[in-house]
């Protein structure tokens, strides 16, 4: 099993890992490669875990 501590990611971010680790062992791969690519997939996507703030990018144009 991969290492990490999965408390940190939010009910969506587990459900999302969960359906691309079946998906993955639905193909043959085996349970710790899917658990493994799922993870990462999620990570990739949403960047790992919780995070803070209201979920806006902060503009980085600045104004005159």
């Amino acid at each position: 099993m991969p290492q990490g501590d999965k408390s940190k990611y939010t009910d969506k971010q587990k459900r999302q890992a969960e359906h691309i680790e079946e998906g993955y062992k639905e193909k043959g791969v085996s349970e710790e490669k899917a658990e493994e690519i799922a993870w990462s997939t999620v990570n990739k996507q949403d960047g790992g875990g919780k995070l803070s703030g209201s979920g806006r990018k902060k503009s980085s144009a600045k104004k005159s």
